[in-house]
């Protein structure tokens, strides 16, 4: 451990040494990319010297009359990987993304909470109690709005960083709960399996819905998503990825951390579980499928995999409550291995689309096109990032729900409610993939294909050096994992290493099934690879001697075609959307319908709303406002009252006491 905490301290250097240099944004930049990526590397030396030795190391520090205990497990481990793997990569990419031109206190403020959220994400796992968890998780969420706020003149930011620091702090607030029932119950402020596993069922039950309220508002869990559309399109495109991509997954590491430490099996933890991926993992695509703005449409695609990750991990748990080993090792190596592969191409979509966003000064999918040409290496890799995210072979995104698909079929043995269960997950996977194989052929195709719509769009050019080559690095990562899944697998599985309850599970675990399971995946992988370029070959062998031509596109009767008959964001989404309703909001307006023979013009426009966002306003913001309003008269600027008022709240809490 000591080599991972010697590379937080040269990341935390990383954040503080560019302070120097703030008229030399420029060289800035450069000092707290290279510190950060050299206490990367010591983070990930410190990770592989740990899963080699397989001993749960432990340190305590002395803090303001506490004692902050760290501990690394196999646990801690493995969600500490993304964190030191992706982290690099969009240090890199902000050095080139961020302008430098004009404000230079800005971009070197944000090295220092930039490495200062990525030493609490970090800090989080290590946590071995309540007072380090809780000063780790506050620090992560106070970096990270700082950095949701990092263009605070524009509207949107503001609102969007105050959206954000209401959900952070009122899930802390339900996680201090969880640890303040715990705590009363055992008298100890340590996470310990032993002591929480005597409580009383009703406890464990109490406890675990609070710390979900808690964590899940923190992943982004419907119906606690809602801060999570607008704080990615308000942040920089690299802090969207290093939010989305790793510091969403801590909140799916909370969940999974108090679930092992309270020791109870009863199915009734999977069946919360379960119905919270289910419906989290089809209505964030299904809300995806509706955003016009790229950044947005990325961010609901994060409620999805986040869905996707917690069905797996409820097959696991339905798993261990049913005394089904099998299910239960797949169900957990298969929502961890998401878990990586998300972060992954998640931080790979989300450079892609900053890459755009820099060319373009627009993010609205329906004014963008044609920057395939413009921009190849962005889209190209904006392609193996869809095609990632979709779980299409031969990519990452394909292993782990392969595995999750394995597990919930195993999970057929079940019956009852937990059958019931099982078979709504297998259709929701099913579900899930369809959807977001649309959404990013909407994507990919009205963004990267056709002709431009707009004047930006024409003109875009490609994105400089450095980010390109994060995008490049993500996108052989996506593929190294697809056609070599073995030691990912052997890296999720070994993460179940030191929980107790695994313990069991794992013994009865067929020596040879993951080897087996790996084998497959590799062997598909290059299948698919082969008959790719096979086919791709014979096309070009057929069509060697034959001439091409090339013309202009039917214009469907007009003289002239131009890039307005082409299909819009809107048109390819709208009836899959209004399939969904009423729990997708969409509202369409139309002006100036042709009423004669000849058409005029005309405007067509859609919107889909956030059917939570919209309950929330309407249930508790608009009656908030209402009782402020009526109370008003309270604050009328006459001292005296105001001492009076003093007075008569101690006389009040005197006599309660």
């Amino acid at each position: 451990m000591n080599v991972l905490l010697f590379g937080l301290f040269v990341i935390l250097l990383g954040g503080v040494l560019p302070q120097a240099f703030v008229r030399r944004p420029g060289a800035a930049l450069r000092l707290h990319t290279l510190l950060l990526a050299a206490g990367s590397l010591c983070g990930l030396v410190g990770l592989f010297q740990a899963w080699q030795s397989g001993v749960t190391q432990a340190l305590s520090i002395p803090w303001l009359g506490f004692s902050l205990l760290l501990s690394l497990d196999s646990l801690a481990g493995f969600f500490l990987l993304p964190v030191f793997l992706i982290a690099p990569l969009t240090a890199l990419y902000g050095y080139q993304y961020l302008d430098t031109t004009q404000h230079s206190l800005r971009p070197v403020a944000g090295c220092f909470f930039f490495n200062l959220l990525i030493c609490a994400m970090a800090l989080v796992p290590l946590a071995a109690d309540m007072i380090a968890f809780v000063v780790a998780w506050e620090l992560m969420s106070f970096a990270s709005f700082i950095l949701v706020l990092y263009d605070w003149e524009e509207p949107q930011s503001r609102r969007a960083a105050h959206i954000y620091l209401l959900f952070s702090q009122s899930g802390a607030f339900a996680v201090f709960a969880a640890f303040g029932l715990l705590f009363a119950a055992t008298g100890s402020f340590v996470f310990s399996a032993t002591a929480f596993a005597a409580l009383p069922q009703g406890v464990k039950l109490a406890a675990f819905v609070l710390a979900l309220l808690g964590f899940g508002s923190k992943a982004g869990l419907m119906p606690l998503h809602i801060w999570l559309p607008h704080a990615h399109p308000a942040a920089p495109s690299h802090v969207s990825a290093l939010m989305s991509g790793v510091m969403i997954k801590l909140g799916v590491y909370g969940i999974l951390r108090m679930y092992f430490l309270l020791g109870d099996h009863s199915p009734i933890f999977a069946w919360i579980i379960l119905v919270l991926g289910i419906v989290s993992g089809i209505l964030g695509v299904a809300y995806a499928l509706a955003k016009h703005d790229i950044k947005r449409f990325l961010a609901y695609h994060s409620i999805e995999n986040i869905g996707i990750i917690l069905i797996g991990c409820g097959l696991g748990m339905l798993g261990l409550a049913t005394d089904e080993p099998i299910m239960a090792v797949l169900g957990f190596t298969g929502g961890l291995l998401h878990v990586l592969n998300h972060a992954i191409y998640k931080s790979l979509l989300f450079f892609c689309a900053g890459a755009v966003h820099r060319a373009t000064a627009t993010r609205t999918i329906d004014i963008l096109g044609g920057l395939m040409r413009r921009m190849p290496i962005t889209g190209r890799s904006f392609l193996t990032g869809s095609a990632a995210i979709s779980g299409l072979p031969p990519l990452n995104g394909f292993v782990s729900e392969f595995l999750i698909y394995y597990a919930a079929f195993l999970g057929l043995r079940q019956d009852g409610f937990n059958l019931m269960l099982v078979v709504a997950a297998i259709i929701a996977l099913a579900m899930i993939g369809g959807l977001a194989t649309a959404c990013f052929t909407k994507a990919t195709g009205i963004v990267f294909l056709g002709e431009p719509r707009s004047a930006q769009a024409s003109k875009a050019t490609e994105a400089p050096p450095a980010m390109r080559a994060t995008m490049l690095i993500l996108s052989v990562l996506c593929l190294c994992i697809g056609f070599f899944p073995g030691p990912f697998i052997q890296a999720a599985f070994a993460a179940l290493r030191d929980l107790g309850p695994m313990a069991s599970s794992l013994s009865l675990l067929p020596g040879d099934l993951l080897t087996k399971i790996s084998r497959n995946l590799t062997l598909i992988a290059w299948l698919f690879a082969a008959l790719f370029l096979g086919l791709s070959a014979l096309r070009r062998r057929a069509y060697r001697n034959k001439s091409v031509e090339r013309g202009p596109t039917w214009g469907c009767g007009f003289t002239q075609g131009n890039s307005r008959i082409q299909y819009t964001g809107s048109s390819y989404a709208m009836s899959t959307v209004n399939f969904f309703r009423p729990l997708v909001l969409s509202r369409s307006q139309c002006t100036g319908l042709a009423q004669k023979l000849l058409p005029a013009s005309a405007e067509y426009s859609s919107k889909a709303e956030d059917l939570a966002e919209v309950g929330l306003q309407h249930l508790l913001s608009r009656p908030v406002l209402w009782l402020a309003q009526k109370l008003r008269w309270i604050q009328h600027g006459r001292i005296q009252s105001y001492i009076a008022y003093i007075v008569l709240t101690i006389i009040v809490v005197l006599l309660l006491a």
